[in-house]
This record gives C-alpha cells, sequence and structure tokens, in this order.
C-alpha cells in the first residue's frame, strides 16, 4: 500500500508562504469567535433559567417587583429550560437555512466581504439579546426568538466562507491533517467561549454576553482589512494548477471511480482566462455531486449528537451532578479538547490511507460505546472529564472531519474540477442539513429529558450514532473495497 502518497512531494510546510499561515490563523479565529458567542449562550443557562423565573428574587435584589411582575416569562425553571430548548431549535433551524443561503452567495460575492459582515452584525445581536435587554430589565419572548433568528442567519455566513477560503490556499496533499488540525476551531472557539462566561458570570450573565460579541466585532474588522480569499489576489498560483499537475501521485479521496487505480493524469494546466471564466454551480448540481446527499445525511445526525453536546452538557453537568454552573462551564472544555485531536489524528490517518469514510466507520462504531459509557459516568470530575474526552475523541473528531476537509473533498471532486465556486455551495449543503438535524435534535432532547430523564437522552444519541453510519455505508463499503483492490495490486507489483 503507498502510505507516503500524500506526503511525498516533499515537506508539506515547505509549501506553505507566510500567506498561508495568516490564512489559516484568520479563518480559524474568525471562526473561534462565532462558536464562542454560541457557547456563552450554552453557558450561562441556568443564570438565564433563574433570571426568567420568580427565583430571581432569591438571588437578586437589584430588580424591582415591580419590573418583574410587569415582565414575568415562566413560573417554573423547567419551563424556562424548554423555552431555552426551544430558543436553540430556533437558532438552528434559522443557521441551517441560512447556510444554504450563504454557501450561494459566498460563491458569487467576495468571501470576505460576507464573512466580516456576518461577524460584526451577529455581534451586534448577541449584545442585544444578552446585554442591553438585561440592562433595560425587558424581558419578552418574541423579541428573544426574533433576535435568536437574524443571530442565526447572520453567524451562518461563517463555515462556507471560512472552509471556501482554506480550500483555495490549501490543496489535496495534506488536507486530511491540516483540515484536521484547522477544524480545531469550533471547539477553541467553544473553550474561548466556556473561559470568558465562565470569568465574568459572578458580575451577571449580561457581562459573558458582552465580552464576546465586543471581542467578535473586533474580529470581523480584522477580517474585513486583513483576509486574502485566494492566492490570485496577491498574484500566486492557484490549487487547481497544483492538484492537475500532481494527480498522477495523489488520487482523488471522493468519487473514485472503479477503475481508480489505472487512473490516467491530468496534466493540464488551466490558463488564467479559462479560469476566470468558470461560473458558480446551481444548487441542484451540488446537490447531485457524488457524496454531496450521503455525506448531508450522515452529518445530520452526527451535528445532531455534538451539537446537543455543545448546548447541552454544561446544563446537564449542573443539573444531573449539582456542580456548580462556574465548574460545569470549565469541565465541559474537555469535550472540546477531545474533538480536537481526534479531528486532527483521524484527518493525518485518513491522509494516509487516502481515504475518509473507513475512518469515520471506525471512529463512529467506537463512539456508540464511549457513549454507553459516559452515560454511566460516576459523580467524579476526574472520571468525568476523561470520559468526556474520549467521547469527543470518537464524536466530534468525524464531525470535525465531515464539516471540512471531507466538504472540501465534495466541492473539488474530479467532476467540477476548475470550479472553486462550487466550494462554499457544497460546504453550505453539508452543514445546512447538519443543522436542520441538530435543530430537530436541540428540541427532542430538551423534550426527552423532561417526560423520561437523561438516560434516554443518551439512548436517543446512541440510535443517531448509529444512523450516521448507515448512511455512509455504501462508502464505506466502496472504499475498503478500493483499498484491497489497491494492497493487491502493491503486491503484485512486488
Amino acid at each position: 500500500m503507498a502510505w507516503p502518497n500524500a506526503f511525498q512531494r516533499g515537506s508539506l510546510l515547505s509549501r506553505f508562504s507566510h500567506h498561508h499561515v495568516v490564512v489559516f490563523l484568520l479563518t480559524f479565529f474568525s471562526y473561534s469567535l462565532l462558536h464562542a458567542s454560541r457557547k456563552t449562550f450554552s453557558n450561562v443557562k441556568v443564570s438565564i433559567s433563574e433570571q426568567w423565573t420568580p427565583s430571581a428574587f432569591n438571588t437578586s435584589v437589584e430588580l424591582p417587583v415591580e419590573i418583574w411582575s410587569r415582565n414575568h416569562l415562566f413560573p417554573s425553571s423547567e419551563k424556562a429550560t424548554l423555552f431555552l430548548g426551544t430558543l436553540d431549535t430556533i437558532f438552528l433551524f434559522s443557521y441551517a437555512v441560512g447556510l444554504f443561503i450563504s454557501g450561494i452567495v459566498g460563491d458569487r460575492l467576495n468571501l470576505r466581504w460576507v464573512l466580516s459582515f456576518g461577524m460584526c452584525s451577529s455581534a451586534l445581536v448577541v449584545f442585544v439579546f444578552g446585554a442591553l435587554t438585561e440592562w433595560l430589565h425587558f424581558y419578552n419572548t418574541w423579541l428573544y426568538c426574533c433576535l435568536w433568528i437574524v443571530n442565526g442567519l447572520l453567524q451562518s455566513t461563517g463555515w462556507p466562507c471560512v472552509v471556501a477560503v482554506m480550500g483555495n490556499w490549501f490543496g489535496k496533499a495534506g488536507r486530511g491533517v491540516v483540515f484536521g488540525l484547522w477544524s480545531a476551531c469550533a471547539s477553541v472557539g467553544n473553550i474561548l467561549g466556556a473561559c470568558l462566561a465562565s470569568s465574568v458570570l459572578q458580575y451577571g450573565y449580561e457581562y459573558a454576553f458582552l465580552v464576546t460579541a465586543s471581542v467578535q466585532f473586533a474580529g470581523g474588522i480584522v477580517i474585513f482589512f486583513g483576509l486574502l480569499v485566494s492566492p490570485e489576489e496577491i498574484g500566486l498560483s492557484g490549487i487547481e494548477a497544483e492538484e492537475n499537475f500532481e494527480e498522477d501521485s495523489h488520487r482523488p479521496l471522493i468519487n473514485g471511480g472503479e477503475n481508480e487505480d489505472e487512473y490516467e493524469p491530468n496534466y493540464s494546466i488551466q490558463d488564467d482566462s479559462s479560469v476566470a471564466q468558470v461560473k458558480a454551480v446551481s444548487f441542484y448540481q451540488a446537490c447531485c455531486l457524488p457524496g454531496v446527499i450521503p455525506y448531508s445525511l450522515a452529518y445530520a445526525c452526527l451535528k445532531l449528537v455534538n451539537y446537543s453536546f455543545f448546548f447541552w452538557l454544561p446544563f446537564y453537568l449542573s443539573n444531573n451532578f449539582g456542580w456548580k454552573e462556574a465548574e460545569a462551564d470549565k469541565l465541559s472544555i474537555w469535550y472540546d479538547v477531545g474533538g480536537i485531536i481526534g479531528g486532527t489524528l483521524q484527518g493525518f490517518i485518513s491522509d494516509v490511507l487516502q481515504k475518509r469514510a473507513p475512518v469515520l466507520a471506525l471512529s463512529l462504531l467506537l463512539a456508540v460505546g464511549s457513549l454507553v459509557g459516559y452515560s454511566r459516568s460516576p459523580n467524579d470530575k476526574s472520571i468525568n472529564a476523561f470520559l468526556m474526552t474520549v467521547t469527543g475523541f470518537f464524536i466530534g473528531g468525524p464531525s470535525n472531519m465531515i464539516s471540512s476537509a471531507i466538504s472540501a473533498d465534495l466541492g473539488r471532486q474530479e467532476l467540477i474540477q476548475g470550479s472553486s465556486e462550487a466550494l462554499a455551495t457544497v460546504t453550505g449543503i453539508v452543514d445546512g442539513s447538519g443543522s436542520i438535524g441538530a435543530a430537530v435534535g436541540q428540541y427532542l432532547v430538551s423534550l426527552i429529558r423532561d417526560k423520561l430523564g437523561w438516560m434516554w437522552v443518551f439512548y436517543f444519541f446512541i440510535l443517531m450514532t448509529s444512523c450516521t453510519i448507515v448512511f455512509i455505508s455504501p462508502l464505506i463499503v466502496k472504499e475498503i473495497f478500493s483499498l484491497m483492490r489497491r494492497r493487491q495490486a502493491h503486491i503484485l507489483r512486488e
């Protein structure tokens, strides 16, 4: 088996200029900041629930009785919790719709403009939602719902744009490990959001929203003035010319045909005029690309589980074990640590194998076992953190791979070679489908927890993880047979 193929063309680092490093860091931290503002909401749910219910009288003397009686929201913490779950669902549905739109817009407008606009405007909405309404003591469920719908639409500009920019700068060589490391941006954002929220939570949950919104707005300004969308902007050759030239030693990770071992390399390099005339693919054409629908359905199930941990893990730790909210926020970081390690390591292995699906399948099978183990975690923070890290490794890792490296593979496969304007659209379809599943899941999590308890929530997670494997099973079988044929051919050559 020709394992070193993905890394034969010299050191990957030697191929990268300082522009690549800057693009990597800017896109990494731009999406980290978007995730940090989302994580803030999940980290302060207990405080918000107390403020929206009569328990606020027992914890705060700053809120006059007459103001509270005019703005009474919920009679009990259970009702408030259900509404918080509804807000998660509203956000994810609008985020999902926005992803389909943002992918199309990103392929047709300047990605830098779209990304910076989404970051700055989303920061303003988060500020109004979490800080301004609390300072004015204005509590209204319809206002909260409308603001969170707008926030979902604005935040959806982030992922399709950053993946498309990364896809423009980094080619197939080592894409799994590069994107695996880069996709840790979501987990780093979660960690950053948890740290920022826990550091100022003692002053009031509104300050958690204020801090993350301010940092995100500043990040949007930096993106507007500093991000280079593609190498062509500064006169460098695009990655497609390099990929066409190197296809003899690196076969496609996506859309491998039946005769891929007899694949004929194409050394033709497109000139600048042909690249300039490329048009963005339509939404329907992007959906019809090989692998897009199976991975979209699989990601709908997997993102449901991953985002349930993202939205509900601090609340679960506080509610189920009775730990303080700030302690639960910090402990939940270990899930993201596991996701960072899992995404990077699994991306590296998939580069070596030159196949993604088998690596995903093994990780997801082990994820089922890790979910069973975590659901039975004792009331011990060390053991819980360890099991949480393992669970994040096997769930967060595959989730990062599908949303980043695999989406980039799908958006640059052979059928549309030369059309970089498919990247954002394909990414929007995959991540949008995932967000629809996650949106449905957040309401179901709150409903299942309220009716049946936390253990049945974990049974639900196990079912969804198993469905992820089922949806990509045809791709798993195809790629395993491809690996076997390649191994047999290698043995015969020896």
